[in-house]
């Protein structure tokens, strides 16, 4: 049986990726606290256990996000020297993963602006370290002087407002896709936010490398990414994260896989693909696969074919779930 310090990490991550769904589902004014518990399966009481309330909740998966986020990007830049190709490589991890994960995306780049004091707060500290960002290793224009800070927050703030937009094009399209405008949500009709690659970086570049260099980027196709990008690192260990060796995409599914097993051991693969919230078995069954590749679970009853298996969490597994949890 899980210690209570594990309940807890578990508790503290399923209320944050329900959170995320909810928010990204019915915006922030929606995502009260009612929701969410219903969608993560806690109460009331273990939520303001672990949460002051719904905007230290939202706090938590806003900072979650810009981990993930901050993640991609750094795995993006691997292997290039100059500004600016770290910065294409840069812009390539952010909307890759802003593709995968559309409702991350919503939260991190939409409804903080609906958040309060705090949020707002915290997103003002996250747009200032990518202006910061930016300007390091910059080229100086022709004529000598550094671009001008207003303009690299010009540059930043355009670029987030074009990502926004498509953001909410997406949502619309979404709602037109199924009759409704009430929740959002993926859609195969919304254009990808990597087809603004080459956009988004003729914007950047404009001012530092100037309209020959600009017109270039809209012509080049985004760099190549690994398919997969690995697990951020935590804030406060150090920029170490103990499973950087683990290759794979932290996914709400992948969390929801590990959480259902954690509170519910020697599940079978039909049991966690329903409690987990996978519409297919077979996915499950490709997904626990892949898990114990990565020695997160192990079958704690292995009898052969024809028996099911009995799902455990493996002391990583544990761990993980752990650092998902902000442990």
């Amino acid at each position: 049986m899980p210690s209570r310090n594990e309940v807890d990490d578990i508790q503290r991550a399923r209320i944050v990726l329900a959170m995320i769904e909810m928010a990204a589902r019915l915006g922030y004014i929606g995502a009260a606290v009612a929701p969410v518990v219903a969608r993560a399966g806690v109460s009331r009481r273990t939520f303001y256990k672990l949460f002051d309330g719904r905007e230290d909740c939202f706090l938590a998966a806003f900072d979650w996000g810009v981990e993930r986020a901050r993640a991609a990007m750094f795995e993006a830049q691997q292997g290039r020297r100059t500004w600016r190709e770290l910065i294409r490589g840069a812009l390539a991890g952010l909307l890759v993963l802003f593709d995968d994960e559309p409702e991350l995306a919503r939260v991190c780049v939409i409804e903080t602006l609906a958040a309060g004091q705090l949020v707002l707060a915290r997103r003002s500290q996250v747009v200032s370290e990518l202006i910061t960002a930016l300007g390091v290793g910059a080229p100086r224009p022709r004529g000598g002087a550094d671009v001008p800070l207003l303009t690299t927050e010009g540059v930043v703030g355009g670029a987030l407002s074009v990502i926004h937009a498509r953001l909410l094009e997406q949502a619309h399209q979404v709602g037109a896709d199924s009759g409704t405008s009430g929740e959002r949500g993926e859609g195969d009709g919304a254009r990808p936010l990597l087809a603004l690659h080459g956009q988004l970086m003729a914007l950047i570049v404009l001012p530092y490398l100037g309209p020959a260099a600009a017109g270039e980027e809209l012509t080049r196709d985004p760099p190549q990414l690994p398919p997969r990008e690995r697990v951020g690192a935590r804030p406060d260990a150090g920029g170490v994260h103990p499973f950087e060796r683990l290759d794979m995409r932290l996914t709400y599914r992948t969390v929801r896989c590990l959480m259902f097993i954690a509170e519910n051991p020697g599940s079978s693969n039909r049991e966690i693909a329903k409690g987990a919230d996978i519409p297919d078995e077979g996915q499950a069954s490709k997904l626990l696969a892949r898990l114990v590749k990565l020695d997160l679970i192990v079958n704690s009853q292995p009898h052969g074919p024809g028996f099911p298996n009995r799902w455990a969490l493996t002391a990583d597994g544990k761990h993980m779930l752990g650092v998902v949890g902000g442990r």
